[in-house]
């Protein structure tokens, strides 16, 4: 409530806004959400070791913001989140096999979290500051920033999970060993930037269970009169596949030229050169963690590029 108040006041003052109807000013009732539906997400990610404490408190920071700007933004998280946590739990015993830093549940900490929702964070706040609290239908010829910033978070999302799926399902899904992108050569299981026909299967539909759950929440959210007279918002699902398909290549292909790939004496993939490790791809240039990052940072700039020129 106290938030509500501040948000009324500030409105009043600085921005003149006219009544209380203003998207600039926040329901209470989506300042409660805000601050009441992350925590049980945080605390069960905690509990199953998806993330640790560090990793927790950033995403109820993420999931704040998300919650706030737009609902759609919210469910994705929540989708990406749930899926990919039921990922890394997939079966484990085989992924110790090739994973010199396995960790169990992935026991992910804030650098992590920030790398996969900080620019889907960042676009949701400037989607707060310059559209309002509100769910839109994507229309680029009638509500062109919402909807870029809309497909920026979407695309970045989808991304995430898709390359998570690839790498957490893909790996111990497909029997043969996967394909170094940029030489077409067969490399170790958990070499970064291996590929497999598996791998690029689960990544799509990664993506597409993440545009699907956009699609609906907007049906679900957005006003009946805009809904009306927006284009259709069933794209939407196959910007969501495309991207997911797109990013894992984007994070694959950074991962083989900038990701040090190695095979220690225990034939488990590491990312540190050594005396007894054999080189197999990449320079020593990015982390996994930089990676992640920076392929979102690609997906969030330049779905909203592609979409709007369809």
């Amino acid at each position: 409530m106290s938030m509500w108040i501040m948000n009324i006041i500030y409105s009043k003052l600085l921005l003149n806004t006219e009544g209380l109807d203003d998207p600039v000013i926040i329901s209470p009732g989506r300042w409660l959400a805000a601050c009441l539906i992350p925590v049980p997400f945080a605390l069960f990610g905690y509990k199953r070791k998806s993330l640790n404490i560090s990793g927790a408190l950033l995403g109820f920071i993420v999931a704040f913001v998300l919650t706030l700007s737009n609902f759609c933004f919210l469910i994705d998280m929540m989708v990406f989140f749930l899926s990919s946590s039921k990922a890394t739990h997939f079966r484990p015993q085989l992924k110790k096999k090739f994973e010199a830093d396995f960790k169990e549940g992935g026991q992910r900490n804030w650098i992590q979290v920030l790398c996969n929702g900080g620019m889907a964070t960042q676009l949701a706040l400037l989607y707060l500051l310059d559209v309002g609290a509100s769910e839109k239908p994507i229309d680029f010829v009638k509500d062109y920033r919402s909807s870029w910033l809309s497909i920026g978070v979407l695309g970045v999302f989808a991304c995430t999970n898709g390359d998570t799926w690839a790498s957490e399902l893909g790996t111990v899904l497909s029997n043969a060993d996967p394909i170094l992108i940029t030489t077409w050569k067969r490399v170790p299981k958990g070499t970064n930037g291996g590929i497999s026909l598996i791998g690029t299967v689960v990544s799509t539909v990664g993506g597409l269970v993440i545009g699907l759950s956009h699609y609906l929440t907007i049906l679900y959210f957005a006003d009946r009169s805009l809904l009306m007279y927006a284009p259709p918002q069933w794209p939407i699902i196959f910007y969501g596949a495309f991207a997911g398909f797109l990013g894992s290549l984007i994070d694959s292909i950074l991962g083989a030229t900038l990701q040090y790939s190695g095979l220690d004496k225990d034939g488990k993939i590491v990312s540190h050169s050594s005396l007894t490790v054999k080189h197999i791809s990449g320079k020593n240039v990015l982390d996994n963690h930089s990676v992640n990052l920076l392929s979102t940072i690609i997906m969030g700039l330049l779905m909203p590029s592609i979409v709007k020129l369809l």
